[in-house]
């Protein structure tokens, strides 16, 4: 079983956490264009099924002289207890994560909370900021932020959040030290906007236009300082046809921060798209002194899998090097640096970042796929 990861998945997007917007303007939404789809309310994302409670309290009747905080973080992290499951392919409610025993990270962030909070514990969630990291599908990219949770009793406002004396943090796969001592404390409503954001790219990636218009407006409704919100909103609305108000939820947000590259980018295609070039040029300059020589995320991958095509391994070989040192966690670029290694005739390194794959997939069927490969490529080394 793959770390327990709790992470986020944000459409195109940066975090951009306590930017001070009270509410959002209602003239960046137009509900008559969209077929209506419900929702789920904040209430039921993070309400505990009875199952939970039920476990919640075997939890507290079993801490054999533990704190409460401590027996559930036991209760997680042990082999041959919940037995948790990282998969990244929906993100699910409290419930439906706890019943399906796995689920993305900001489900299990849910999740876990949910229990907690059951139990009495304090619960403090936190945005931490790492190295970019990216997926994308099909035609959708996806930035990876990262959060977790910290259990323990309340705090002053002047106390370090990363207080392992206070607090018990519960991040299976956590950053390093320098990341986590610069989080920052984010309340339910924005974890609530993180998990509608997440529903309307997984929308969106699906082809549910409509879906991604009622789930984007819902995570601003509920967060509107969380500005990548306007970002898959202005997808949304790129995509169903609606340039204008694409590109007024786009300056809306770049109003609180106009250095944000992914946003920039997408106005600037935006316009582009629609025959402003004058107007684009001017934001296009601006994101290239912002950006630097910063290549967009996948280049090298991309550019590896052409040499694959072209049947030049040793060059498709350095490109998914040089795209692993700037993601050293994404599975597809460890599974295609073993197809090339492989091709190359270098089985010891297939052999480990197909491992490497393997450790690294976020979905179930990821997993099944390497393994299997790995299980091939073993058995044609016996032969």
């Amino acid at each position: 079983m793959r770390r327990l990861a709790i992470v986020f998945l944000t459409f195109l997007l940066s975090a951009c956490a306590g930017v001070p917007i009270a509410h959002a303007p209602q003239s960046l939404f137009d509900d008559t264009l969209f077929r209506p789809t419900p929702v789920l309310s904040a209430d039921a994302i993070h309400a505990p099924s009875a199952a939970m409670r039920d476990y919640a309290r075997a939890v507290r009747q079993n801490k054999q002289g533990r704190e409460a905080r401590q027996a559930l973080v036991d209760a997680l992290y042990r082999r041959d207890a919940l037995q948790l499951e990282y998969d990244a392919a929906i993100t699910r409610t409290a419930a439906e994560a706890f019943a399906a025993r796995h689920g993305n990270c900001l489900s299990l962030v849910i999740m876990t909370a949910a229990l907690a909070e059951e139990m009495g514990i304090p619960v403090v969630f936190q945005s931490v900021p790492t190295a970019e990291a990216w997926a994308r599908s099909g035609s959708l990219y996806f930035n990876v932020g990262h959060v977790n949770l910290l259990l323990g009793r309340p705090t002053r406002a002047d106390m370090p959040l990363y207080d392992p004396d206070a607090f018990s943090l519960v991040d299976f796969m956590p950053p390093d030290e320098a990341s986590l001592m610069r989080a920052e404390r984010i309340d339910r409503p924005t974890v609530t906007a993180m998990f509608m954001n997440n529903r309307a790219a997984e929308a969106m990636a699906a082809g549910a236009i409509d879906a991604a218009y009622w789930w984007a407006k819902g995570a601003i409704m509920a967060a509107p300082a969380l500005l990548h919100s306007y970002n898959t909103l202005a997808i949304v609305y790129q995509r169903h046809g609606q340039p204008a108000l694409a590109e007024a939820a786009l300056r809306h947000a770049l109003g609180f921060d106009p250095d944000n590259t992914i946003m920039l980018s997408n106005l600037v295609q935006l316009l582009q798209e629609v025959g402003r070039p004058g107007d684009a040029g001017p934001l296009k300059a601006r994101l290239a002194a912002l950006q630097g020589q910063t290549y967009r995320p996948f280049h090298f991958f991309d550019e590896g899998r052409k040499a694959m095509t072209a049947g030049d391994y040793a060059l498709a070989r350095r490109l998914f090097e040089r795209e692993l040192r700037r993601d050293p966690n994404h599975h597809e670029f460890h599974f295609w640096l073993a197809a090339a290694a492989a091709q190359l005739g270098d089985r010891r390194t297939a052999d480990a970042e197909l491992r490497q794959a393997v450790a690294s997939s976020t979905t179930g069927s990821e997993r099944d796929l390497y393994s299997a490969k790995l299980a091939r490529l073993r058995a044609t080394a016996t032969r």
